[in-house]
């Protein structure tokens, strides 16, 4: 344990700072511990902030209570943990040679200087300001702090407003989109990027997701930048004007276009910056100075299945809590190590859940792993459950060794506890056999008897054992739009071909029952795409095919429910 009364000094009372402090106070109780806070709370929940603004959650303030309504104020920090709080007080200078903070108090501006033994920065990240005209104009918003969610909520609280563009697509951008979609706004998100949640989903599965957007009423703009911001003769937003010229009207704009780790004061000191562009920090989380430790949203992490140091651009209180706790110990004698992240997270898109864990196929290939990867649609419980429902996986494998690599999960089903399942199997270095032969629970209430993430693996298995052929929905619009001559073989129902079906006329219907009384239908010379509801038949219609001689065969993987483009419903 440490010395007894050693100086411990905090800035940054959110999540990382507070938790290593409270960690810190359990294993020393002797420590002088103080935290520094530039804004008014602190130790709240931040997460929680879209939630306030949709209503779900109805008061900003529980934000900052623990379970059982305390309010985490300075006053809880000192009664309860004898820690002393500064709030709204601005670190401006660390001093490693004399060992001190030089701190203003924003209010007074009051200036102080507080000695440390050990320092903890904790300054998480700021929001990446885009250079675009009319930022400065009433009603443009962003969604960063404790204070922006209850502005918002005053604001919404107080007038009524129609339009809401949201430009950027990242976590905060979409879970926006929901509140104010539920607050009755016209919302519109402008993403200048091909697909949504660009840093988690593959296109594929953003193109899935925006489908359900689009049908909830949110207008979904790819492909397009905002160039200007207009308002009207009081100052107020009244549209954005896009590179195209085009003015989508508005009466409120949030900027969501993302984040960067907050390291001024950190560069400012002389510690090293990693090439991340976030403070560099070894496995204990202690930067280039040994009495220096920081976490959260500023520091680099390792990603462990890459062992290369990544900068998650998106706020993760998992890891920034996870920090604390690694750094409460180790500022106070422990050796506790932070093995890096996977980048697992899940958010809710009204209907929908979405997760992610470890490499999407485009980190994977960047990564130089021969890639092999799954798309299933399948239910998250019995078929024949009544509350069952689907969710679209994607999983992606290392061809040459079968190792497991990431998980995408899509739809209303429970895809989140799947996410979780394949984020401990990679943790544990998992093939993708290991993972299907994991003994995970069955009744018809929860799971299938092979679960989803299970068949999905068995999937890549297939493929990798040269059983399975399959195209991607991807690959098969490719060469549709390119005009590619193939015979594309819906092997459903006539029933469910009328129910919803793709209109081209390469797609021919033959009921998998009556295949192989109808090869003679079929061309020899051509390449052939089979495809069903969710490609189970469809793979059984290529085996046949190839068992009747046919030689160029593939199925679309994730059939028709996987389709992310239009179909024709009835």
């Amino acid at each position: 344990m440490a010395t007894a009364g050693q100086r411990i000094v905090v800035i940054g009372g959110v999540a990382t700072g507070p938790k290593a402090a409270a960690r810190a106070r359990r294993r020393d109780p002797h420590a002088e511990i103080t935290i520094i806070e530039k804004g008014r709370f602190i130790s709240y929940a931040g997460c929680g902030m879209p939630y306030c603004v949709s209503e779900e959650i109805s008061d900003c303030y529980s934000l900052t209570h623990t379970p059982v309504g305390v309010p985490r104020d300075a006053a809880y920090f000192r009664n309860v943990k004898d820690i002393n709080v500064l709030t709204q007080t601005l670190a401006v200078r660390i001093d490693r040679q004399a060992r001190q903070i030089e701190t203003v108090n924003i209010e007074t501006q009051e200036h102080r200087l507080i000695p440390y033994d050990k320092l903890v920065i904790a300054t998480g990240s700021t929001p990446v300001v885009p250079p675009i005209e009319g930022m400065n104009l009433k009603r443009v918003i962003r969604l960063n702090q404790l204070e922006d969610a209850i502005n918002v909520c005053d604001l919404l609280g107080s007038c009524t407003l129609e339009r809401a563009v949201i430009i950027g697509s990242g976590y905060i951008g979409i879970e926006m989109a929901e509140a104010f979609t539920r607050r009755h706004m016209q919302v519109t998100i402008v993403e200048m990027l091909p697909h949504i949640l660009p840093r988690m989903l593959d296109p594929e599965m953003a193109s899935f997701l925006t489908k359900h957007l689009r049908a909830k009423g949110v207008t979904v703009r790819l492909n397009e930048q905002v160039k200007k911001i207009v308002g009207d003769d009081q100052g107020n937003v009244s549209g954005v004007v896009l590179a195209s010229g085009e003015t989508i009207p508005a009466s409120l704009v949030l900027v969501a276009v993302g984040v960067r780790p907050n390291i001024k004061l950190a560069q400012d000191a002389g510690l090293k910056i990693g090439t991340t562009g976030a403070i560099a920090v070894n496995e204990y989380l202690q930067t280039s100075d040994p009495d220096i430790y920081a976490g959260g949203d500023c520091v680099e992490n390792v990603e462990l299945l890459t062992g290369k140091k990544i900068y998650v651009y998106v706020p993760l209180g998992s890891t920034a809590n996870k920090h604390g706790r690694v750094i409460g110990d180790n500022i106070t004698g422990g050796q506790t190590t932070f093995p890096g992240i996977l980048v697992t997270s899940v958010l809710r898109v009204f209907d929908y859940n979405v997760g992610k864990t470890g490499l999407n196929e485009h980190e994977a290939r960047a990564n130089g792993f021969d890639v092999v990867t799954a798309l299933n649609p399948s239910p998250d419980s019995a078929h024949y459950w009544p509350t069952s429902k689907s969710v679209l996986m994607k999983m992606v494998a290392d061809r040459a060794t079968g190792r497991l690599l990431g998980v995408q999960a899509v739809g209303p089903g429970d895809g989140v506890k799947r996410v979780d399942v394949a984020a401990t199997a990679l943790t544990c270095g998992a093939d993708v056999k290991h993972l299907a032969d994991i003994d995970l629970a069955y009744a018809p209430p929860y799971a299938t008897a092979i679960d989803l993430i299970q068949h999905t693996a068995n999937i890549i298995r297939n493929k990798i054992d040269g059983l399975a052929k399959s195209i991607t929905p991807l690959e098969v619009k490719e060469k549709l739009d390119r005009g590619d001559d193939f015979v594309w073989l819906d092997v459903r129902s006539p029933a469910e071909y009328e129910q919803m079906r793709i209109e081209d006329p390469r797609v021919k219907l033959i009921p998998l029952g009556m295949l192989r009384r109808r090869l003679n239908e079929l061309p020899r010379d051509k390449e052939i795409i089979t495809f069903c509801k969710i490609s189970l038949r469809g793979y059984e219609a290529q085996t046949i095919l190839e068992g009747a001689g046919f030689t160029n065969v593939k199925f679309m993987d994730g059939g028709i429910v996987a389709w992310p483009y239009d179909v024709v419903t009835a």
